[in-house]
Protein backbone atom coordinates (compact mmCIF):
# COMPACT_ATOMS: atom_id res chain seq x y z
CA UNK A 1 0.00 0.00 0.00
CA UNK A 2 1.15 3.51 -0.77
CA UNK A 3 -0.65 5.85 1.60
CA UNK A 4 1.74 8.77 2.15
CA UNK A 5 4.23 10.61 -0.01
CA UNK A 6 6.15 13.87 -0.45
CA UNK A 7 6.51 16.51 -3.10
CA UNK A 8 8.66 19.24 -1.59
CA UNK A 9 8.72 21.21 -4.82
CA UNK A 10 7.15 24.32 -6.30
CA UNK A 11 4.75 24.41 -9.26
CA UNK A 12 7.47 25.82 -11.53
CA UNK A 13 9.59 22.73 -10.81
CA UNK A 14 6.82 20.49 -12.11
CA UNK A 15 6.20 22.69 -15.13
CA UNK A 16 9.87 22.37 -16.03
CA UNK A 17 9.96 18.62 -15.36
CA UNK A 18 6.89 17.80 -17.46
CA UNK A 19 7.10 20.66 -19.97
CA UNK A 20 3.53 21.66 -19.15
CA UNK A 21 1.65 24.45 -17.41
CA UNK A 22 -0.79 24.88 -14.54
CA UNK A 23 -3.82 27.11 -14.82
CA UNK A 24 -2.94 30.13 -12.68
CA UNK A 25 -6.43 30.48 -11.22
CA UNK A 26 -6.34 26.84 -10.09
CA UNK A 27 -2.94 27.38 -8.50
CA UNK A 28 -4.39 30.16 -6.38
CA UNK A 29 -7.24 27.94 -5.14
CA UNK A 30 -5.75 24.46 -4.73
CA UNK A 31 -1.96 24.62 -4.73
CA UNK A 32 -0.69 22.47 -1.82
CA UNK A 33 2.99 22.63 -2.78
CA UNK A 34 5.37 22.01 -1.21
CA UNK A 35 3.71 19.10 0.58
CA UNK A 36 5.82 17.13 3.06
CA UNK A 37 3.10 14.69 4.07
CA UNK A 38 0.75 13.94 1.18
CA UNK A 39 -2.22 11.87 2.29
CA UNK A 40 -5.47 10.56 0.79
CA UNK A 41 -8.11 13.28 0.20
CA UNK A 42 -5.34 15.84 -0.45
CA UNK A 43 -5.33 17.75 -3.70
CA UNK A 44 -2.25 16.74 -5.66
CA UNK A 45 -0.83 17.66 -9.08
CA UNK A 46 -1.03 15.00 -11.77
CA UNK A 47 -0.03 14.93 -15.42
CA UNK A 48 -2.54 13.61 -17.93
CA UNK A 49 -3.02 13.94 -21.66
CA UNK A 50 -6.80 13.57 -21.31
CA UNK A 51 -7.62 16.88 -19.66
CA UNK A 52 -7.55 20.22 -21.47
CA UNK A 53 -4.77 21.38 -19.16
CA UNK A 54 -2.09 18.68 -18.70
CA UNK A 55 -1.05 19.64 -15.15
CA UNK A 56 -4.09 19.59 -12.90
CA UNK A 57 -4.84 19.24 -9.21
CA UNK A 58 -6.86 16.10 -8.55
CA UNK A 59 -8.02 14.61 -5.26
CA UNK A 60 -6.25 11.47 -4.05
CA UNK A 61 -8.76 8.65 -3.59
CA UNK A 62 -10.72 7.44 -6.59
CA UNK A 63 -14.48 8.04 -6.70
CA UNK A 64 -15.96 5.98 -9.58
CA UNK A 65 -18.68 7.66 -11.62
CA UNK A 66 -21.23 5.16 -10.29
CA UNK A 67 -20.43 5.88 -6.61
CA UNK A 68 -23.25 7.32 -4.52
CA UNK A 69 -21.03 8.73 -1.77
CA UNK A 70 -17.66 10.43 -1.66
CA UNK A 71 -16.45 8.30 1.25
CA UNK A 72 -15.66 5.39 -1.07
CA UNK A 73 -12.49 7.33 -1.97
CA UNK A 74 -10.78 6.20 1.24
CA UNK A 75 -10.98 2.59 0.01
CA UNK A 76 -9.62 3.35 -3.45
CA UNK A 77 -6.33 5.17 -2.82
CA UNK A 78 -4.36 2.31 -4.45
CA UNK A 79 -4.93 -0.12 -7.30
CA UNK A 80 -2.93 -3.31 -7.75
CA UNK A 81 -1.29 -3.28 -11.17
CA UNK A 82 -1.81 -7.05 -11.41
CA UNK A 83 -5.61 -6.82 -11.16
CA UNK A 84 -6.46 -3.38 -12.49
CA UNK A 85 -7.99 -4.87 -15.65
CA UNK A 86 -10.33 -7.10 -13.63
CA UNK A 87 -11.57 -5.12 -10.61
CA UNK A 88 -15.01 -3.55 -11.20
CA UNK A 89 -13.91 -0.18 -9.76
CA UNK A 90 -11.08 0.14 -12.28
CA UNK A 91 -11.70 -1.94 -15.39
CA UNK A 92 -14.02 0.58 -17.04
CA UNK A 93 -11.61 3.51 -16.55
CA UNK A 94 -8.14 1.97 -16.74
CA UNK A 95 -7.52 3.83 -20.00
CA UNK A 96 -7.78 7.17 -18.15
CA UNK A 97 -4.15 7.13 -17.10
CA UNK A 98 -2.03 9.78 -15.41
CA UNK A 99 1.43 10.41 -13.99
CA UNK A 100 1.54 11.09 -10.26
CA UNK A 101 4.69 13.09 -9.38
CA UNK A 102 6.52 12.53 -6.10
CA UNK A 103 10.00 13.19 -4.76
CA UNK A 104 9.61 10.51 -2.11
CA UNK A 105 7.11 8.28 -0.36
CA UNK A 106 6.68 6.96 3.16
CA UNK A 107 6.24 3.38 4.25
CA UNK A 108 6.10 1.74 7.66
CA UNK A 109 8.15 -1.30 8.66
CA UNK A 110 6.41 -3.45 11.25
CA UNK A 111 8.64 -4.73 14.05
CA UNK A 112 6.60 -6.49 16.69
CA UNK A 113 3.90 -4.04 17.72
CA UNK A 114 5.85 -1.06 16.41
CA UNK A 115 5.52 0.56 13.01
CA UNK A 116 8.71 2.39 12.03
CA UNK A 117 8.38 5.08 9.31
CA UNK A 118 10.83 5.30 6.43
CA UNK A 119 11.07 7.69 3.54
CA UNK A 120 12.06 6.24 0.17
CA UNK A 121 13.63 8.45 -2.49
CA UNK A 122 15.35 8.23 -5.86
CA UNK A 123 18.57 10.19 -5.17
CA UNK A 124 19.31 10.80 -8.85
CA UNK A 125 15.72 11.70 -9.79
CA UNK A 126 14.42 14.85 -8.04
CA UNK A 127 10.87 14.25 -9.31
CA UNK A 128 9.71 10.79 -10.36
CA UNK A 129 6.39 9.54 -11.73
CA UNK A 130 4.14 6.84 -10.36
CA UNK A 131 1.50 5.25 -12.59
CA UNK A 132 -2.02 6.35 -11.77
CA UNK A 133 -5.54 6.36 -13.17
CA UNK A 134 -8.16 9.03 -12.74
CA UNK A 135 -11.82 9.71 -13.31
CA UNK A 136 -14.54 12.32 -12.80
CA UNK A 137 -17.42 12.13 -10.33
CA UNK A 138 -20.42 14.42 -9.97
CA UNK A 139 -21.73 15.01 -6.44
CA UNK A 140 -25.29 15.75 -5.35
CA UNK A 141 -24.72 19.48 -5.92
CA UNK A 142 -23.77 18.90 -9.53
CA UNK A 143 -20.09 19.64 -8.89
CA UNK A 144 -17.50 17.66 -10.85
CA UNK A 145 -14.61 16.30 -8.77
CA UNK A 146 -11.61 14.75 -10.52
CA UNK A 147 -9.94 12.02 -8.47
CA UNK A 148 -7.08 9.56 -8.89
CA UNK A 149 -5.58 6.39 -7.47
CA UNK A 150 -1.97 5.18 -7.37
CA UNK A 151 -0.91 1.85 -8.84
CA UNK A 152 1.13 -0.52 -6.69
CA UNK A 153 3.19 -3.60 -7.46
CA UNK A 154 5.26 -6.25 -5.64
CA UNK A 155 8.34 -4.87 -3.84
CA UNK A 156 11.94 -4.85 -5.04
CA UNK A 157 14.88 -5.94 -2.87
CA UNK A 158 15.07 -2.59 -1.08
CA UNK A 159 11.39 -2.48 -0.21
CA UNK A 160 10.86 -6.13 0.69
CA UNK A 161 12.12 -5.80 4.30
CA UNK A 162 9.84 -2.79 4.79
CA UNK A 163 6.58 -3.66 3.05
CA UNK A 164 5.04 -6.20 0.68
CA UNK A 165 3.94 -3.55 -1.86
CA UNK A 166 5.49 -0.48 -3.46
CA UNK A 167 4.30 2.26 -5.84
CA UNK A 168 4.52 1.47 -9.55
CA UNK A 169 7.33 3.92 -10.31
CA UNK A 170 7.69 4.47 -14.05
CA UNK A 171 11.04 4.54 -15.77
CA UNK A 172 11.38 7.91 -17.57
CA UNK A 173 11.41 6.26 -20.99
CA UNK A 174 7.93 4.76 -20.55
CA UNK A 175 6.19 7.78 -19.02
CA UNK A 176 4.99 8.87 -22.45
CA UNK A 177 3.58 5.40 -23.15
CA UNK A 178 1.58 5.48 -19.94
CA UNK A 179 0.01 8.74 -21.10
CA UNK A 180 -0.49 7.54 -24.68
CA UNK A 181 -4.14 6.56 -24.96
CA UNK A 182 -3.34 4.77 -28.24
CA UNK A 183 -1.37 2.21 -26.21
CA UNK A 184 -3.71 -0.29 -24.49
CA UNK A 185 -3.29 -0.51 -20.72
CA UNK A 186 -2.71 -4.27 -21.05
CA UNK A 187 0.36 -3.62 -23.19
CA UNK A 188 1.91 -0.81 -21.19
CA UNK A 189 1.45 -2.77 -17.93
CA UNK A 190 3.89 -5.33 -19.31
CA UNK A 191 6.58 -2.63 -19.27
CA UNK A 192 6.15 -1.82 -15.59
CA UNK A 193 8.60 -3.59 -13.30
CA UNK A 194 9.76 -2.90 -9.73
CA UNK A 195 12.14 0.05 -9.90
CA UNK A 196 15.82 -0.95 -9.49
CA UNK A 197 16.87 -0.98 -5.83
CA UNK A 198 20.27 0.45 -6.66
CA UNK A 199 18.59 3.67 -7.80
CA UNK A 200 16.60 4.07 -4.58
CA UNK A 201 17.37 4.88 -0.96
CA UNK A 202 15.35 4.27 2.20
CA UNK A 203 15.98 6.02 5.49
CA UNK A 204 14.19 6.27 8.81
CA UNK A 205 12.23 9.42 9.63
CA UNK A 206 10.52 10.82 12.71
CA UNK A 207 7.28 9.26 13.91
CA UNK A 208 5.78 12.75 13.63
CA UNK A 209 4.94 11.78 10.05
CA UNK A 210 2.31 9.43 11.47
CA UNK A 211 0.08 12.45 12.06
CA UNK A 212 -1.53 13.61 8.83
CA UNK A 213 -1.79 17.17 10.19
CA UNK A 214 2.00 17.39 10.51
CA UNK A 215 3.33 19.00 7.35
CA UNK A 216 6.75 20.59 7.69
CA UNK A 217 10.15 20.29 6.06
CA UNK A 218 11.70 18.62 9.10
CA UNK A 219 9.62 15.49 8.38
CA UNK A 220 12.09 14.75 5.57
CA UNK A 221 15.06 14.62 7.94
CA UNK A 222 16.76 11.31 8.59
CA UNK A 223 16.77 10.11 12.19
CA UNK A 224 19.07 7.46 13.72
CA UNK A 225 17.96 3.92 13.10
CA UNK A 226 18.28 2.38 16.53
CA UNK A 227 17.16 -1.07 15.51
CA UNK A 228 20.40 -3.01 15.09
CA UNK A 229 22.01 -0.03 13.41
CA UNK A 230 21.09 1.01 9.90
CA UNK A 231 18.92 -1.50 8.04
CA UNK A 232 20.08 -0.18 4.72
Amino acid sequence: MCGRATLAKKPKDLEKRYKAKFVQSELALKNPLPNYNIAPTHWHPVMTSDLAQPLKFLKWGLIPAWAKEEKIASKLINARSETILEKPAFKSIHQKRCLVPYDGFYEWKRIGKDRIPYRIILPETPIFSVAGIWTSWVNSLGETINTFTVLTQPPNELMRPIHDRMPAILAPDIEHLWLDMETPTKEVLKLIAPYPSKLMKAYRVSSQVNKVKENKASLLNEVPDIIQGSLF
